[in-house]
């Protein structure tokens, strides 16, 4: 994968570097990535129901945690993998948008500490859709089973 030059030829010391990794980095931001997913949907998905009691207070129809918790769980795995990683960066959005949205709304807290706790998780969900976002731009890289599929074709 070519990357683009940098905006000037003074800031253009780490594009050789850049292009020479940029497959391998794309694995370990992948890596870094599915893995907050997967490490949390794992849980979930043998007790769906118990999660789904979580929803109404929260303004989300109980019927949507089976649908929630395997687009988390698949969802990071496709990422890791690279398989329809665009389509994977798709979902991921839209279960991070909602997922923040209900769950991390920090400005509803007066008391400090779960008012931090949720600022914090709000703006750490915010950095994890950057990266889906770039996901989706990029695509998986060269190591994965997108490129696979790819060469097969």
């Amino acid at each position: 994968m070519s990357l683009q030059p940098s905006s000037h030829p003074a800031l253009s010391c780490a594009d050789s570097m850049a292009n020479a990794t940029s497959d391998f980095l794309l694995l370990v931001g992948r890596i870094c990535l599915a893995w907050i997913f997967i490490r949390s949907g794992w849980g979930k998905m043998f007790d769906i129901a118990a999660v789904g009691a979580t929803f109404p207070p929260r303004g989300i129809p109980f019927w949507m945690a089976y649908i929630a918790v395997p687009a988390e769980f698949f969802g990071g795995l496709a990422l890791l993998f690279g398989i329809a990683t665009r389509y994977a960066a798709v979902v991921m959005a839209i279960f991070v948008i909602v997922a923040t949205l209900t769950s991390h709304r920090y400005w509803d807290f007066t008391e400090p500490n779960a008012f931090r706790a949720q600022q914090m998780n709000f703006y750490k969900n915010l950095s994890i859709l950057g990266g889906i976002l770039v996901l989706f731009v990029t695509g998986a890289g060269r190591l994965s089973i997108d490129n696979m599929l790819r060469r097969r074709v």
